[in-house]
């Protein structure tokens, strides 16, 4: 008898941005395969446009289902039971309804002028500074961080303290479980103290609407709060600000894109998109689906109680779905990307993030003319240790406009 397989280690290793070319392999080969994440059992790997789609659609697979499970994960610890990612309809439905007015495209689109407005102060501190600057420290990090803090209603003030509990909180090796422990107690507690306010002073800020769901509604209860505003806090800026830097260097390196998107800044929300396409933001997957029954999938069987963790970078260079599906084609007119997910735990924050993308672009383009590495791209440090792709540092300068 052929002894099985041993699973693959994952995630695959990869350079800045670049994509495994495994992925390529396994989408022609065998696209559900075993792998084994750093922490958790195997799972399945679902690698293709259609099969991801199913895993985070179908009903079959559960999220709920891995609570108290060994799950596979890149960090020793997985995910609380009470965070919104962690639960299937119809209790994540109920926690959904109550932050999704505040994404509504009506809402985003209002508070579009305040974002331009911080990116246009933040260029404006950039330009009086004097080149070269950090990107990421001057601006990459600061808009997501003010758009959802003043959304939330954290205080200016705290704020560079909240990036560090973020940090921390998104860390699969870059800080001790300890570490990582103390600042998710530390979190906690300002959370919790933040909300005693809100109890006080109602004000017009998301928190104020939580606080309101669960004293005056019973909606929430006081665990589901805590959770929610903390999970809305780290993960509500954390796409925006590891994209914003990965938007500049993929356009600096890919310069006959960048000079068509100048010519015709028309194209900057069509450019978003592709370039949320093109960009592997994560470094790997985990939240894994636990199926509940025998599902047919990617030429296996996948049997009741097995995990399927799904690779949406791999996803969305799936050849059979893009034509030319490694360029990047900022005029591309093909399937939208599923880098905010799909079916029920689909980003709520997506429309807010294109929108500080979209401003992004044109603010930069038009304030920043010859935008460009400091030096080389070369320069550039990127972030390891935690669960995003992207710049920690990366130097650039510009013409006098």
């Amino acid at each position: 008898m052929t002894a099985p397989t041993p699973p693959l280690a994952y995630p695959f290793a990869s350079e800045k941005l670049d994509l495994d070319p495994l992925y390529a392999a396994l989408r022609r080969e065998e696209p559900l395969c075993r792998v084994q994440l750093p922490y958790g059992e195997p799972a399945w790997l679902a690698t293709r446009y259609e099969d991801v789609k199913v895993v985070l659609g179908d009903p079959r697979f559960s999220r709920a289902a891995a609570v108290g499970r060994d799950q596979p994960r890149a960090r020793p610890y997985p995910a609380g039971a009470g965070a919104m990612i962690s639960l299937d309809p119809p209790e994540h439905s109920r926690l959904r309804r109550l932050v999704a007015k505040v994404f509504t495209m009506r809402r985003v689109e209002q508070s579009r002028p305040r974002v331009r407005q911080i990116a246009n102060e933040l260029v404006d501190a950039m330009v009086a500074d004097g080149a070269p600057a950090d990107f990421v420290r001057d601006f990459g990090l600061p808009l997501p961080i003010a758009v959802m803090c003043e959304l939330l209603g954290v205080p200016c003030e705290d704020r560079t303290e909240f990036r560090r509990w973020a940090d921390a909180y998104l860390s699969t090796s870059k800080f001790t479980r300890e570490q990582v422990a103390d600042s998710r107690a530390q979190l906690r507690e300002y959370v919790a103290a933040l909300t005693a306010e809100r109890r006080k002073e109602p004000q017009d800020d998301l928190l104020s609407a939580l606080v309101a769901a669960r004293d005056a509604e019973d909606r929430l209860s006081e665990e589901e709060l805590l959770t929610m505003a903390e999970t809305i806090l780290v993960a509500g800026h954390e796409t925006t600000a590891t994209q914003i830097p990965n938007f500049v260097y993929v356009l600096l390196t890919n310069l006959d894109q960048l000079a068509a998107l100048r010519a015709d800044l028309e194209m900057v929300p069509r450019a978003v998109e592709e370039l949320l396409r093109y960009i592997p933001a994560g470094a790997g997957s985990s939240q894994p689906r636990y199926a509940l029954e025998n599902v047919q999938l990617g030429g296996v069987t996948v049997r009741a109680g097995e995990p399927v963790v799904v690779d949406r970078s791999s996803a969305n260079r799936d050849e059979s779905i893009y034509t030319n599906a490694d360029a990047l084609d900022l005029a591309r007119r093909e399937a939208p990307h599923i880098g905010f997910g799909h079916g029920a735990h689909h980003c709520l924050g997506a429309p807010l993030a294109r929108m500080e993308l979209q401003v992004t672009l044109h603010t930069l383009l038009t304030r920043l003319p010859g935008l460009r590495f400091a030096d080389s791209p070369d320069d550039v440090v990127w972030k390891s240790g935690v669960s995003t792709r992207g710049p920690e540092r990366m130097p650039i300068t510009w013409d006098h406009a």
